[in-house]
């Protein structure tokens, strides 16, 4: 199973202030143990809001699109991983173990094509995997 590991905003990150570099060698050192141990697929930081924008779909189609920063800090990631695991209880036991001091980190398994088995059709499993393997290509 996959996991999305989202790592919360906070007021910190959202203003800008990085990470000391004491507190990036001790992610650094446990972004380590995830990919010795085969768990860590993709992980990246997050620039804050101010960097970024919304864009909103009206029931029409329309897009309106608002610039950042964003107001609700509870409402923002500052950064994520990918996870491999066997389990929700296994992706919740590696997070205990990251040198997080304070906040919020919030886990969802990623889903695939299999969740959509009943709406879909076999070109839209042919085209699914297609992509999958032209991303997987890219990525070499």
């Amino acid at each position: 199973m996959r996991f999305m590991v989202i790592v919360k905003a906070s007021e910190e990150s959202e203003s800008g202030v990085m990470p000391t570099t004491e507190e990036l060698a001790e992610m650094g050192a446990f972004n380590e143990e995830l990919v010795k141990a085969g768990v860590m697929l993709a992980g990246e930081g997050l620039y804050a809001s101010s960097k970024g924008a919304r864009v909103h779909f009206d029931e029409k189609g329309a897009t309106t699109v608002i610039d950042g920063p964003f107001a609700e800090t509870k409402e923002l990631i500052a950064g994520y991983w990918i996870w491999e695991l066997p389990s929700l209880t296994d992706a919740v036991e590696w997070l205990k173990k990251a040198p997080f001091r304070a906040g919020s980190v919030e886990i969802r398994q990623v889903h695939g094509a299999e969740a959509f088995e009943e709406v879909m059709t076999p070109e839209l499993k042919a085209q699914e995997d297609r992509l999958r393997e032209q991303v997987a290509a890219q990525q070499q």
